[in-house]
């Protein structure tokens, strides 16, 4: 089994937040802005235990391809999972939480990914 490339990886990710019904959630290309990583991939979540499940399901997508993360910081207490996949950081934010630290503002420069069908549709669907 190979090992998936950062966007096949940032799919997979986005793939398993949506359908823990994560809400706004939107990839960034961030590979021309910093070393941090290839792609952020932002989300939300409704509640701390929603917030915690979206964290799990993509942990659990990444061991399902034989990837894990680096580093998961943040999941126990679910106002902001932190997820560090080498070259895609995910975050997963409780929805209030989001809304004040508003990375995409922060990363206004990096363009959005445009997500395939049926995961655009999704991804759009909680806004």
């Amino acid at each position: 089994m190979t090992k998936p490339d950062g966007l096949q990886k940032a799919l997979l990710c986005t793939r398993a937040a949506l359908d823990k019904k994560a809400l706004d959630l939107v990839v960034l290309d961030v590979a021309g802005l910093t070393s941090i990583g290839d792609y952020l991939v932002i989300c939300a979540g409704r509640s701390d235990r929603q917030v915690q499940s979206i964290a799990q399901a993509i942990e659990d997508a990444l061991a399902d391809v034989g990837a894990r993360p680096i580093s998961v910081e943040g999941v126990r207490r679910g106002q902001w999972a932190l997820l560090d996949c080498n070259d895609v950081i995910v975050h997963v934010f409780y929805q209030p939480v989001r809304e004040f630290y508003d990375l995409e503002r922060l990363w206004e420069h990096a363009p959005r990914v445009q997500l395939p069908e049926p995961l655009r549709s999704q991804a759009s669907a909680g806004r």
